[in-house]
């Protein structure tokens, strides 16, 4: 099995605790091979890790690392208000070298930059696969085919609470303790950072969304303009919902309200991501639990990234299907302050131009 180099722009907690355990699971595809970090300290301490050579291998200008001829695949993992940018650049330095580019969510810190980003793929001809671990994660997937295949009948409604106890994560050693999390250059804060995986896990579920209107709780913190906001939901399909995101302090729900789908013969029910089952409940009396691994998700989009690379599936995430989900994101922030209804999808369902997977196998690359 041929392995592609990997470059890796930004080795914080993305790349420590997301990316690379999922790139050691798939170490017979992958192989790291140069590691780009404004931090030394940081470069110096996974060179010795992956063994690599730091002179050589590490750098803290990623365009002296875009000089190389060895890698296949450039990851990029860096604050959102950088994201557009230098995956711009990166796509169009790779272009003429048929790199594959690896970006995270959400695609830009504005909906202008996002709108350029949506197009970089088709624009510079590089595969580009957006890492929204909610769209790859196996509950999600799951989920997806109980709807679609009618398990609970035909879906009525769905309410989902979501919560991220952003003020007590950000004096602890996670990812809400970054300076640029806490005091955001990029509108709806937490919203566009952590909401996005939840309306991504709907639109995944559930597909393209009719309109919507929200309403939001005012607060003075600089990592969300509100504690709390409900979203009134109607998708294309006919679903309605409702969405609520809360992130200024913890919610004592026991059981915890998370996902609920009603059908009119049955419910589906996910208490939270990390549970690790899907409880089933049938109108009939009789009930269902259904097993998942937690937070597969990183590990499926590195999967699917190789795939799509070697022509034998398409990338699942593509630019064009996360800059719907941070539109909604932007169209709720919208509803808010203007306060109506705002129309969100165009289109009935999403699917790529380039949906096929291509032809040629991942030596053609270079």
């Amino acid at each position: 099995m041929q392995r592609l180099n990997v470059g890796i722009i930004g080795v914080g907690l993305a790349f420590e605790r997301l990316h690379y355990p999922a790139f050691m699971q798939l170490e017979d595809r992958y192989k790291l091979m140069a590691l780009c970090d404004v931090d030394q300290e940081k470069t110096r301490h996974w060179a010795d890790k992956l063994q690599l050579n730091y002179e050589f291998d590490t750098y803290t200008d990623w365009q002296e690392m875009l000089n190389r001829d060895d890698l296949d695949v450039i990851d990029i993992m860096v604050p959102i208000e950088l994201n557009y940018r230098i995956t711009e650049a990166v796509a169009k330095r790779a272009s003429g070298k048929r790199m594959g580019i690896i970006a995270e969510k959400p695609l830009a810190p504005t909906m202008e930059q996002a709108k350029a980003a949506r197009d970089l793929a088709k624009k510079y001809n590089i595969p580009i696969m957006i890492a929204e671990n909610y769209r790859y994660n196996e509950e999600m997937n799951i989920i997806r085919d109980l709807v679609r295949n009618k398990h609970v009948g035909d879906i009525l409604y769905f309410i989902q609470n979501s919560i991220d106890d952003f003020p007590s994560k950000m004096i602890k050693d996670t990812f809400q303790a970054k300076e640029w999390r806490q005091h955001p250059d990029y509108p709806g804060g937490s919203l566009t950072d952590s909401a996005l995986h939840d309306i991504a896990g709907l639109r995944h579920i559930f597909g393209a969304i009719e309109k919507l209107q929200a309403f939001g709780r005012p607060q003075k913190a600089d990592y969300s303009p509100y504690s709390v906001v409900n979203v009134n939901l109607l998708f294309k399909n006919g679903i309605t919902g409702q969405f609520t995101f809360f992130s200024a302090g913890k919610e004592m729900q026991r059981p915890l309200t998370g996902l609920r789908i009603f059908g009119t013969q049955g419910m589906i029910y996910l208490e939270e991501k990390s549970a690790g089952t899907i409880n089933i409940a049938h109108n009939d009396g009789h009930s269902e639990q259904l097993p998942y691994k937690p937070e597969a998700g990183y590990y499926n989009e590195i999967l699917n990234f190789y795939k799509a690379l070697t022509g034998k599936e398409p990338i699942s995430v593509t630019p064009e299907m996360e800059y719907g989900d941070l539109e909604t994101i932007n169209d709720i922030i919208t509803s808010i302050q203007e306060e109506k209804i705002i129309n969100v999808d165009d289109k009935f369902s999403y699917q790529p131009s380039y949906h096929e997977p291509k032809s040629q196998g991942v030596h053609e690359l270079h």
